[in-house]
């Protein structure tokens, strides 16, 4: 029997998609979490089929949740759903592990058919998701100036535009301040920056933070 968590920091958000899924009838539990930490903690104490994670979440970022899944729980698939544009984050998450990508404003037949998806085995992107990555395909030079970092470079990228210091960021993702110092130094040689400033200012332009 299907278990699901869904981890998203809103009740009313989790309330909506816990009541779509019970209609179904299809699933055994479903579980809530409201914070990064909760979900981490339900995670220990159950196993879970299919983990609905918001990439925004307080005290954890979506990311660094995503990382924590895919290395200690394999066997748990990952729906992402953001009400972050999808050119700017679900190609990253995507990369990251996630087994799709499923957009706050999507209606609520794309949730189940994401759902389905991806406890299925497959991955999950909506119609307008795979023509922008067939789009790329054949040019990149649109590409947003973040699409070059790497995962690990993306999401040091959105701690320092969020203002964490490099010796917060250390002390989160259990790395030492010489490592965080240089993927930051990467990130900023990368996207042409010369200070967090430009980091945040770029994540402001673009969408990538609230």
């Amino acid at each position: 029997m299907t278990r699901i968590l869904i981890a998203d920091d809103h009740a009313l958000v989790r309330a909506g998609l816990k009541q779509y899924l019970q209609e179904d009838g299809h699933f055994a539990s479903i579980a809530e979490a409201a914070s990064g930490l909760q979900t981490l903690d339900m995670l220990r104490g159950g196993r879970f089929d299919l983990l609905i994670l918001d990439i925004n979440m307080p005290d954890r970022g979506g990311l660094d949740i995503l990382k924590h899944v895919r290395a200690g729980y394999p066997e748990t698939k990952v729906l992402v759903l953001s009400g972050f544009p999808e050119r700017q984050y679900a190609v990253n998450v995507l990369k990251a592990g996630a087994s799709g990508y499923l957009s706050k404003d999507s209606a609520p037949e794309e949730l189940m058919k994401a759902v389905t998806q991806v406890l299925a085995g497959k991955r999950y992107v909506s119609s307008s998701l795979a023509e922008l990555l067939v789009a790329e395909l054949d040019t990149d030079h649109d590409k947003p100036l973040h699409a070059e970092l790497s995962e690990r470079e993306f999401q040091i990228f959105c701690k320092l535009a969020a203002g964490q210091s490099v010796s917060d960021i250390a002390g989160e993702l259990s790395l030492s301040v010489k490592t965080v110092s240089t993927y930051r130094t990467r990130v900023l040689e990368k996207m042409c920056f010369k200070s967090n400033a430009d980091i945040t200012s770029y994540a402001l332009r673009n969408g990538l933070m609230n």
